[in-house]
């Protein structure tokens, strides 16, 4: 077991204390990884590969065969535990062997069927094993990033912005949205990347209003928004971008608004630093964007943390004023939207520093117009 993995588990174990624990299940895909370095991944809501279970002396990585020898491979230190006929039937004895009595459970993945199988099987146990609901305590220590961290987000984000400028180097008009998502895709993946961090989003004209557009058939034309959304895993950790472009020359409308968005996106991140909080971001954004003709065009939170998730803590909302922590990755990502006619949003990923934020994007300057 490496260093660091011993680390995260050493906090892991002062928050049993401080919470009365005698173990927490983790199931979650990233959290799992991010305490053991198994890569098995959950094919589905209710398919799992595995849960760990972590106590003040013991580490166990339950699964079943399917994974079991990657298991044994990828997470040393801990003791791998199959389950032929399922966790529900493996986890008494498993509770049994360690001496449990209250087990932490996370809360945000297991659904209420497993958790009544679960708490059902420990009840019938003497002495009962009592199921205690918990939230965020890996996530709490995935917000902050080390470097190495870091750079692993970085090599996913330059992979994603070479796939880009080749992409849009090839736009015709014509092509349609779904082309265009295809060709990032193929291009990501044939230049290394593990996967992608969420599906494509490509939406042109009118379905550029779609913050979340899935791409259609409709194809490209000149003088219109093109919206870009994508990212590419990369040793386990994601990147988050998003461009908007148009083919040919950009007229007065399209430069007003990419201006605003721009310049909401800059002002955003000139103001970020460790102790902000992510509400006073957001409402920086928001409040430039108002000030500029676009009231009520901008609907969704300015950003959110990334990592092993492409969405995940702190988020820069103007609903919860989560704290900015120095080592933070967060996107920083305003939108105008404009039913009828599209929308524009630029996103970058930046760490939070000390004294400021760091941008990971490509530095060099960026123009929206495509040469047709």
């Amino acid at each position: 077991m490496n260093s660091t993995i011993e680390k995260r588990i050493a906090a892991i174990r002062q928050m049993l204390v401080e919470k009365e624990l005698d173990a927490l299940m983790v199931s979650i895909q990233e959290n799992r990884y991010y305490l053991s370095g198994f890569t098995g991944e959950d094919t589905q809501f209710d398919e799992s590969a595995g849960v760990l279970i972590i106590s003040d002396r013991h580490l166990v990585l339950a699964t079943d065969s399917r994974y079991e020898l990657q298991a044994q491979s990828q997470a040393p230190g801990f003791d791998v535990v199959c389950y032929p006929k399922g966790l529900e039937k493996e986890l008494p004895e498993i509770a049994a062997s360690l001496g449990i009595r209250r087990l932490g459970v996370e809360s945000v993945r297991i659904s209420q069927k497993n958790y009544t199988a679960y708490a059902d099987a420990l009840a019938k146990m003497n002495p009962k094993v009592a199921l205690t609901p918990t939230e965020n305590m890996v996530e709490s220590l995935r917000q902050i990033k080390s470097e190495e961290e870091i750079q692993r987000t970085v090599a996913a984000l330059r992979l994603a912005e070479n796939a880009f400028a080749r992409t849009i180097d090839a736009l015709r008009p014509g092509m349609t949205e779904k082309q265009v998502a295809w060709s990032m895709e193929k291009t990501m993946r044939e230049a290394g990347a593990q996967g992608l961090s969420f599906p494509v989003i490509v939406a042109s004209g009118p379905n550029s209003a779609l913050p979340h557009a899935v791409p259609t058939d409709r194809r490209l034309a000149p003088g219109e928004p093109i919206l870009i959304d994508w990212g590419a895993r990369v040793d386990e950790y994601c990147s988050d971008t998003t461009r908007t472009v148009v083919m040919g020359p950009p007229d007065d409308h399209f430069l007003k608004v990419y201006d605003t968005v721009v310049e909401a996106r800059d002002l955003a991140i000139a103001a970020i630093r460790a102790g902000a909080g992510g509400t006073g971001i957001d409402k920086v954004a928001r409040d430039h964007i108002s000030r500029n003709g676009f009231a009520g065009k901008f609907g969704h939170s300015l950003g959110h943390g990334t990592g092993l998730a492409v969405h995940e803590r702190p988020r820069l909302s103007p609903i919860k004023n989560d704290r900015l922590e120095a080592g933070m990755i967060v996107t920083v990502e305003p939108g105008i939207y404009i039913p009828g006619w599209g929308g524009i949003r630029m996103e970058n990923q930046i760490v939070v520093r000390p004294d400021g934020a760091q941008v990971l994007n490509d530095p060099a300057p960026f123009t929206p117009r495509i040469r047709v």
